[in-house]
Formats: structure tokens, C-alpha cells, sequence
């Protein structure tokens, strides 16, 4: 059944990415059934055997092996169990409405566009057949029938546009790559073989870590063994690498450098490493000692050469790496050539080991925020419903003790009574909508803000008005559209707790000098407050909404500006890029934001 490939890499390319998709559907999935109430056996028992099947398919990619039909054999599987939680979990209406996006992008991997389109209809028939058959009558499922056709056959059309252009743009790197490396290999002399070696186990050694002290150590200790050819730590060069802090350059790490060395700091505004920062080409100099920034090193006292290289990749500039000998003719072009080889390695490796620390954060920070939600929610119930239900039992014991001492003063109270039980019926309900704000499925984020001004009167009498742009509403995905609406939920909910307004005004549009940037602001006719100082001390019970606010615009990669001043009022805006060049000039600081 299983049989060996032919050894390359790129044919296993479509297999890890169908599998990382597949992992990613699999997180999905359980993150939205996680969120339903009584989640059925048999539902967890397909994300069981999807689980193992993908366990299976990573195992096999790692070994290089494939089965027979092996492109085939996982679109089925995939198909098939996007089918049975698509019906399983209540259609058009359930929480795996999406679930189609799985066996869409492995068709798109393997077969571009022609799977992509056909897995697409394929799916489209099964779907259509399930709810033919619980409910025969298509007129009154036309609806979420429309609504299904268009979202495969949308979403297939695009997976096949970009699956074909990437697959294009694989083969061609994989050829150039291959190529590039049959040159290399052909022009190798006999007596580098030792410095290629290093070569090739510091690339090894900084693919297999993602400690970020292990990866600057590697890169220094076998560049050395790489330039020199001897694993001596008597003879080691000065060596240092100096990544970004606040601006300014620091020694990150160092070899042959004093404790006073390391201590020290550089602008980059002068010498080699301007030269180098400013071209992000490697560099030469047989001055080092005279450096402006550099020569005042003592561990370069003693070398007359040095060669700085860039780690950079596309816009982002990490830092630098400088070697320095007092060989004078030490630094051949093919030293430097194999130096320009490392600095590349380096800079993945130090850009994988930034990414894996900015995950671990990330994930320790999403932690923070489910137990702050946790917290949230205990607080809003202690201030809000315990205290009326509390309320609500005294003044039964007082109406008790009413019915023997003035009974013609009960049914007032009874009154009273059943007006505070109703309201606190109304402020559960409110938090149990933002808590799962269906109408934000069902009908979109327009009727889900005008749904949280309703209630927000319903339940607190506060008046909320909603004014939003449909066009810009229906460039936004519903990743986005969901910040938006826990955006507004709870700039909402700060400014009624605390802003004492008459009104709140929450808009939704386009900017005025880019049409691809989004602005929500929420704004109040309140009382105030003092943004600055808010900012300054987070211990503040107050100031955990505006942490909400920041940590929410960050997931749309989006920019948040308050302003508020004592007695004049509040106003929020939220920039919220709609596409990927947006998010560039945005953080490039190019869009507009008064």
C-alpha cells in the first residue's frame, strides 16, 4: 500500500501544507464546539479519527513515503468528514457552517484549481442533497441553500486563483534553488570542504532549536569553525552579534569581548555600521580600529580587518554580525561569500526564534485573556444580577412580614418586586448576548450593533445610535466583523458604566483619504477622563477596558486612538485595515488619522 517517492523535497511541499490546513481546521472546529453547550459523542469521535488521520499523514510525510492515490485518498477523507460535520452540527445554522474550507484547500493543493472547483460542487450537491432531505421544500430553504452555493463556489474560485500561483511560484523556487545548489556543489574545491561542512551542520543546528541563546551561540561558534576550520576556542576571533534594541545596537552576544564591551551600546548613525545599515550590504574595512563607533572596542584593538554583514530579510532589519582578524588578507571572497551564506541561515534562525518567543507570549497572553473574561464575567455578575436577586429575597421577607401587618400594602411591593426581577431577567440576557451574539451569524454585524443599542436601552436605558457603511461593512471578513462588534460592546459598556452620557454614537466608515482602511469610533457626550493617566497605571480597575480595547484592535492589526478630556467627552477610533497593503501603510504611518 505504501510506496517510496523519489527523493526531493518539493513533491512533499502539497503534503505539509494539506496537513497544516488540516491541523488548523481541526483547531477550528474544536474551538467552536468547545463553545456549544452538550456537544454530541459522535461529533468528538470524527475529530478523534481526523486527529489520528492527520497524525498518520504527518508521519508518512516526515518518512517521505506516500499511499497509493495518496492526493486522492485525502480529498475523500477530508470531504467526507467535512460532510458528516456539516450535518451532524446542524447545517447552514450550526457552528461548522465553514467547515467546507478543509477539503477545499487540500483539493486546491493537490489539483489547483480543477480540485478546487470540483471538490467545490462536489460538496455544494452533497449539502444541498442533506437539507433536501431533512425539509423537502426548497422554497423556504432557499436562503441558506444561495447562501451555501455562493460560499463554495466563492471560496473555491479563490483557492484556485491562489493555489495555482503558488504551486507556479514553488516549482519555479524549487527549480532555482536546485539549480542554484548543483553550482555550488560543482565549483567546491577539496580543500573547503571542511568550512562546508561547518556550513551545513550550522544550518542543521539552527534549523533543529528555537532557543534563542542557543541560536546566537551557533552562529558565532560555527562561523568560526566555518571561516577557520579548526574547533579551537584559544584561537577564536572577535566576533560579535548586535541586534536592535529601542534603536540603538546592542551585543546581543560576543566572542573575545570584555565585560565593559558588552555593556556598550551603538546609535549606527556612523562608520561601517551606517555604511552597512543604510545599503544592507556586506562590508569590508581594514580600519577597524579607527571606527568612530567601533574602534572604541578593546577586543578590536588588536585586528587591522573586519567585514560587517547585514541580518536583514525584506523590510525588517534585525541587526548585524562583524568578525574581526588581524590578518589583514584574512577575509577572501570566499570567506566573505560563505560569511553572506551564514548571515542568511542567521537571520532565519533568529527570525524563527523571535517568532517562537512572539508565540509563546502570544499564547501566555491568551491565557490572560480567557481568565480575565473569567473575572469579567464574576464581576458583572456580582455587581449586576446577585445583587437584585439578593434584593429581590429582602423584599419577599419584608412582603412576608406585610401580609400579617398591612396587607393592603403588598401588592405594591409585589410590584416593585416583579419589576426587579424582570430587569435582572433583561441584564442576564444582555450578557448572555455578548457573550454569543447569534445575530451576528444569522444577520450580520449591522442588525448585531443596532441589536447591542436595543438592548443596551432595554436593559440600562443608556441611548446607543448606530450609523454604519454597508460597503465597508462587506469588505470586511467575519473574523473581523466579530473584533468590531466585541470592539463596540465594550467601548459601549465602558462609557455606560462610567461616562455618565446622554448618548452614545457608534459609527462604522470608510477613512476619508483611504477607502481600504476602516474607522469605528464610539463617541460620548459624558463626563470624561484623563486618557493619559489611565495608560500610566493599568491596576486601575477602570483602565481594564481600554487592555480590551488595545488587545482587540491588535487581532485586526488595526490602530487605536482615544481621545477624552475632564467634561468634554470621549471619542474612540479604531483604524481597521481591509486588506493587506492597508496594513502596511498603516503601520508605515502613511494613512491619515485626525
Amino acid at each position: 500500500m505504501i510506496r517510496i517517492v523519489r527523493k526531493a523535497d518539493f513533491p512533499f511541499l502539497a503534503d505539509w501544507f494539506a496537513i497544516t490546513f488540516r491541523w488548523l481546521s481541526l483547531l477550528g472546529s474544536t474551538i467552536a464546539l468547545a463553545m456549544v453547550k452538550n456537544v454530541q459523542w459522535y461529533l468528538i469521535a470524527i475529530l478523534m479519527l481526523l486527529i489520528f488521520w492527520n497524525v498518520a499523514m504527518t508521519i508518512l510525510a516526515i518518512l517521505n513515503r506516500r499511499l497509493q492515490g495518496h492526493r486522492v485518498v485525502n480529498i475523500a477523507v477530508d470531504s467526507i468528514v467535512c460532510f458528516f460535520l456539516f450535518t451532524l452540527t446542524g447545517g447552514t445554522t450550526g457552528p461548522l457552517n465553514w467547515i467546507s474550507v478543509l477539503s477545499l484547500i487540500t483539493a486546491a493543493v493537490y489539483y489547483e484549481w480543477r480540485g478546487s472547483i470540483l471538490t467545490a460542487l462536489i460538496l455544494i450537491i452533497s449539502e444541498i442533497g442533506w437539507i433536501y432531505y431533512n425539509n423537502s421544500d426548497i422554497l423556504t430553504n432557499w436562503v441558506p441553500i444561495l447562501s451555501l452555493v455562493i460560499f463554495n463556489l466563492f471560496l473555491g474560485i479563490i483557492l484556485a486563483s491562489g493555489s495555482t500561483r503558488l504551486m507556479n511560484s514553488l516549482r519555479q523556487n524549487y527549480k532555482s534553488q536546485v539549480k542554484k545548489r548543483l553550482d555550488m556543489e560543482k565549483n567546491a574545491q577539496i580543500q573547503e570542504r571542511n568550512r562546508l561542512q561547518a556550513f551545513y551542520q550550522l544550518t542543521e543546528t539552527l534549523s533543529s532549536t528555537l532557543n534563542y541563546s542557543q541560536v546566537l551561540d551557533s552562529i558565532l561558534d560555527l562561523s568560526q569553525i566555518a571561516l577557520t576550520g579548526q574547533n579551537d576556542p584559544s584561537d577564536t576571533m572577535p566576533s560579535a552579534v548586535l541586534l536592535f534594541s529601542d534603536s540603538k545596537l546592542i551585543i546581543a552576544n560576543a566572542r573575545r569581548f570584555s565585560p565593559s564591551d558588552l555593556k556598550r551600546s551603538f546609535p549606527g548613525n556612523n562608520g561601517i555600521l551606517k555604511d552597512v545599515l543604510a545599503t544592507g550590504i556586506e562590508q569590508t574595512t581594514s580600519s577597524i580600529r579607527t571606527d568612530p563607533e567601533l574602534g572604541e572596542l578593546y577586543a578590536f584593538q588588536a585586528c587591522t580587518n573586519a567585514i560587517c554583514l547585514p541580518l536583514a530579510r525584506g523590510l525588517d532589519s534585525f541587526g548585524l554580525m562583524i568578525f574581526a582578524n588581524p590578518d589583514p588578507l584574512f577575509f577572501t571572497p570566499e570567506r566573505v561569500e560563505l560569511l553572506v551564506m551564514i548571515s542568511h541561515q542567521a537571520v532565519i534562525a533568529i527570525q524563527n526564534a523571535s517568532l517562537y518567543q512572539q508565540l509563546q507570549q502570544d499564547n501566555n497572553h491568551i491565557i490572560e485573556m480567557q481568565e480575565e473574561a473569567r473575572k469579567k464575567l464574576a464581576r458583572d455578575l456580582h455587581d449586576g444580577p446577585t445583587q437584585s436577586v439578593s434584593a429581590i429575597a429582602m423584599r419577599l421577607e419584608v412582603v412576608r412580614r406585610m401580609l400579617t401587618k398591612s396587607p393592603t400594602e403588598v401588592e405594591p411591593e409585589l410590584k416593585r418586586i416583579e419589576n426587579l426581577a424582570r430587569r435582572t431577567t433583561q441584564e442576564i440576557r444582555h450578557m448572555l448576548f455578548t457573550m454569543r451574539p447569534l445575530i451576528l451569524e444569522s444577520e450580520g454585524l449591522t442588525a448585531a450593533l443596532h441589536a447591542i443599542a436595543d438592548k443596551t436601552f432595554l436593559t440600562y436605558q443608556q441611548r446607543v445610535r448606530v450609523e454604519t457603511n454597508e460597503q465597508v461593512i462587506n469588505k470586511m471578513d467575519i473574523t473581523k466583523q466579530t473584533v468590531v462588534f466585541y470592539l463596540v460592546e465594550e467601548a459601549v459598556n465602558n462609557a455606560r458604566k462610567h461616562a455618565n452620557a446622554k448618548l452614545i454614537l457608534v459609527r462604522l466608515i470608510a477613512n476619508a483619504d483611504d477607502a481600504e482602511i476602516a474607522v469605528l469610533e464610539i463617541i460620548d457626550n459624558g463626563i470624561g477622563f484623563n486618557a493619559s493617566k489611565i495608560e500610566e497605571d493599568y491596576s486601575h480597575r477602570s483602565s481594564f477596558g481600554m487592555i480590551n480595547l488595545k488587545e482587540r484592535t491588535e487581532l485586526v492589526n488595526g490602530l487605536l486612538n482615544v481621545n477624552s478630556v475632564p467634561g468634554k467627552g470621549t471619542r474612540i477610533q479604531v483604524f481597521i485595515p481591509l486588506s493587506i497593503s492597508a496594513v502596511d501603510r498603516l503601520q508605515r504611518g502613511l494613512v491619515n488619522i485626525n
